[in-house]
């Protein structure tokens, strides 16, 4: 049966305290070994993707919606947690209305060579840290068949509850890791067959469609930070740097409209 939840101080969902997105930039969720997924269609994915279950928190009137998910929950022993909205408010810091939160096991990630092994089309996203362009980014990579994304150290965490919920949960449907050292890591990339394509802009640059009529077989290409753009060190260590041709006196696009319009001019054939 699920439990009722009457004091925003039970200790049995402390993983919820706190989800405001102040508040949890002051606290580290992968220390944790925790992720928060949020909404029916992001927890579905998850499970989906083999993620395990801590426990799950809703609102009454959800039970009726998710009872097959209840009913998987309570026969593999997983709390579920029921509480009136004002309560789930008081703990949580926001207003429930997507159904319901899940506590979730956070994965170990996969070493590089595993995640992009038999992979023709990888997206490297360098020090992205607004979690809203990299669950942009990874909704981009899901919907245009990229088979990869890396991620470099000082990038925002895709397991992050708003880059899980900017994504709709594709962050769980496409393989990805974190890529350190970088941009040394460039070499890994070569060495099992990428080309290495940063974009960027440059004088030396060739333009997104020169690159599109006759892309390589294996593309890495990376994205940069907002506002500063790539390194310098990756844009001299790259294969390749490409730029989207553009109008109307514009040079440059956020992060995540970058990253699609280029995932789908050198999508894989």
């Amino acid at each position: 049966m699920p439990i009722r939840i009457s004091d925003p101080s039970d200790a049995r969902v402390h993983d919820y305290v706190g989800l405001t997105d102040v508040a949890l930039r002051r606290r580290s969720e992968p220390e944790q070994g925790l992720y928060i997924a949020e909404s029916e269609k992001v927890i579905r994915r998850a499970l989906a993707a083999g993620h395990q279950p801590r426990s799950f928190l809703m609102a009454e009137r959800w039970l009726t919606d998710l009872e097959d998910l209840v009913t998987q929950a309570e026969a593999d022993g997983t709390p579920v947690y029921v509480a009136d909205h004002d309560v789930i408010e008081g703990f949580t810091g926001f207003h429930l209305h997507r159904g319901a939160l899940a506590s979730m096991e956070r994965p170990e990630l996969r070493p590089v060579a595993d995640v992009v092994r038999g992979a023709r089309r990888v997206l490297v996203i360098e020090d992205v840290v607004d979690h809203t362009n990299v669950g942009a980014v990874f909704r981009s990579a899901a919907a245009l068949g990229m088979d990869a994304v890396l991620v470099t150290p000082r990038c925002a965490d895709p397991l992050y509850r708003r880059a899980i919920r900017v994504s709709m949960g594709t962050v769980f449907q496409v393989p990805w890791t974190r890529i350190d050292p970088w941009p040394s890591g460039m070499d890994l990339l070569r060495d099992d067959g990428f080309r290495v394509a940063a974009l960027a802009l440059a004088d030396d640059a060739v333009s997104l469609d020169v690159l599109a009529a006759d892309p390589p077989d294996r593309l890495a290409l990376v994205l940069g930070t907002e506002g500063d753009g790539l390194s310098r060190r990756t844009v001299e260590g790259a294969d390749v740097v490409v730029t989207i041709p553009m109008a109307g006196g514009v040079d440059s696009l956020n992060v995540a409209a970058a990253g699609a319009v280029a995932a789908w001019a050198l999508r894989r054939p």
